[in-house]
């Protein structure tokens, strides 16, 4: 007796090959709608689904394959005599494989101009449910979702190797895929922002050669909704692939510089800035970045929101960087950097910035989810606390080191001057530490620049380390108990200083 597949597909990619290998290893094929006709139109003999069930197609297509025959010939155990009876009382014939993959809802989603009566036409139903029913009865049925195992399960049948631990493998993967799938949709259709179930979903994009250490197995994914703008989106044009730590470091200095329009450089080391500047040119913002700190700069990952030129490729080539990544690269800026081997080369599209809304971190049995934090202040939103105002020039550099602290961890100090860091302190467990790290790091620059501080003060030590290093306006959020004493400081040495109202702690 033939054995019986059952194929109906959405992506018909290599369907005939998957048909003829069937048909020339003695099994019949059902199939329904436009598969039906594309492996007929093959010269492959295929049987549509409507002689199995004896009921018509209806309903545009939205009922086809939900009927009993179908599902009893998938569910059947084999090894069940009272399974097996009942299918011969009702002249139902089991089917052996299926190969079923499903409405393109994820694309339909990224159409331009999609309604969302079309949205919800390519929810399947029909498909994941016979997928779902062939996947639980793997000990019987095998059951294919992805055209790439069509080869190889055509091999396993030809070798007569296609066991029970295959069809629980490919079983696995089709309940993923089907997970996939549903979240797809739930998240589609839900609202609030922290629902009392959460399911995300992404895929995989590489196995990484190790995480953080050698002796740490990592992976890479990507949401599968939200790539635009974001490290997952970006096309590397040069260089081995990504480490863990170098995604790291990418995807944080793509949150940095998604907070400026104008010309902008960021470089990273350790998921910290160690400088950030802008201009009215690429070349000039990049040139503020690397003279914040020449040091740390070496082995880091470099951003620009603008094209790289040959003027800037040509200092790039001078340092030993990790990654650079940039909208788009000058055909003499890639043939000079490409000279470096061991250099990653990422063309991103950053008009976008960060297109996710929330920001998932895992703790040990869960994980935490919050916003992102997109706050920004201008000048209308600043409380002037202190006798003197801030200059013009002053409040630009204020304003440039607010945007910079909120992506340095805390606890976190940037000095800033000239549209450039020059100082930042990050991570430490007291908000004096941090500063006297920034102070140190900047040096004689400190004369004339301005501080910046992700939180309240607590006492006004880190005012007069900014007053002794010749720091001449803060901006902090204020809201500490003890805040007058830090105008009182600023009073007594003229500084400017202002409230935000706003924190930026990052941990």
């Amino acid at each position: 007796m033939k054995k019986r597949a059952l194929i109906s597909v959405s992506d018909k990619t290599n369907i005939e090959v998957l048909a003829k290998g069937l048909i020339d290893n003695d099994y019949e094929i059902v199939s329904t709608g436009g598969t039906l006709k594309a492996i007929q139109n093959a010269g492959i003999k295929a049987r549509a689904v409507e002689e199995i069930t004896g009921f018509p197609e209806i309903l545009d297509g939205r009922v086809k394959t939900l009927h009993p025959f179908i599902h009893a010939s998938l569910l059947a155990k084999r090894e069940n005599n009272r399974h097996q009876e009942q299918l011969q009382e009702i002249s139902v014939t089991p089917i052996d494989l299926v190969a079923v993959n499903l409405y393109p809802f994820k694309a339909t989603l990224e159409k331009a101009g999609v309604t969302e009566d079309e949205i919800v036409e390519n929810i399947d139903i029909g498909g994941p449910t016979m997928l779902r029913s062939a996947a639980k009865n793997y000990p019987d049925v095998t059951v294919v979702v992805d055209p790439d195992d069509y080869e190889a399960v055509l091999a396993a049948i030809q070798t007569n190797t296609l066991d029970e631990a295959k069809r629980k493998e490919l079983a696995a993967k089709v309940f993923r895929h089907t997970a996939n799938y549903d979240a797809m949709i739930a998240n589609y259709f839900t609202e609030e922002p922290y629902p009392e179930v959460l399911t995300k979903t992404y895929e995989k994009v590489q196995t990484l050669r190790y995480g953080e250490n050698p002796h740490q197995t990592a992976a890479f994914y990507q949401d599968v909704c939200h790539t635009a703008g974001t490290l997952a989106g970006a096309k590397q044009l040069h260089g081995k692939e990504l480490s863990y730590n170098n995604i790291q470091d990418a995807n944080a200095a793509l949150e940095i510089i998604a907070d400026f329009d104008e010309p902008a450089a960021v470089a990273v080391k350790h998921m910290n800035p160690c400088g950030i500047g802008i201009g009215d040119t690429a070349e000039t913002a990049f040139a503020g970045a690397y003279d914040a700190d020449p040091v740390s700069i070496f082995g880091g990952i470099v951003a620009v929101n603008r094209e790289i030129d040959v003027k800037i490729a040509k200092k790039l080539s001078n340092i030993f960087l990790e990654i650079v990544i940039a909208p788009d690269f000058s055909d003499d800026a890639f043939a000079m950097l490409t000279k470096k081997k061991n250099i990653r080369l990422l063309e991103l599209d950053m008009t976008n910035g960060n297109t996710g809304k929330q920001k998932i971190t895992s703790v040990m049995g869960g994980m935490l989810i919050q916003d992102y934090d997109t706050g920004k202040v201008t000048e209308a939103d600043l409380e002037f606390t202190t006798k003197r105002k801030p200059t013009a020039q002053e409040l630009e550099n204020l304003l440039f080191a607010w945007k910079a602290v909120k992506h340095v961890k805390s606890n976190a100090i940037v000095l800033a001057n000239d549209k450039q860091t020059i100082g930042v302190g990050a991570g430490q467990m007291n908000r004096i530490g941090a500063a006297n790290i920034a102070i140190e790091q900047a040096g004689e620059k400190t004369k004339g620049a301005v501080m910046a501080s992700d939180a309240f003060f607590p006492m006004p030590d880190t005012v007069e380390a900014a007053a002794k290093a010749g720091i001449t306006a803060i901006i902090q959020p204020g809201g500490s108990k003890r805040d007058q004493d830090s105008i009182d400081v600023c009073n007594e040495y003229g500084i400017a200083m202002v409230f935000t109202g706003m924190r930026h702690f990052k941990h």
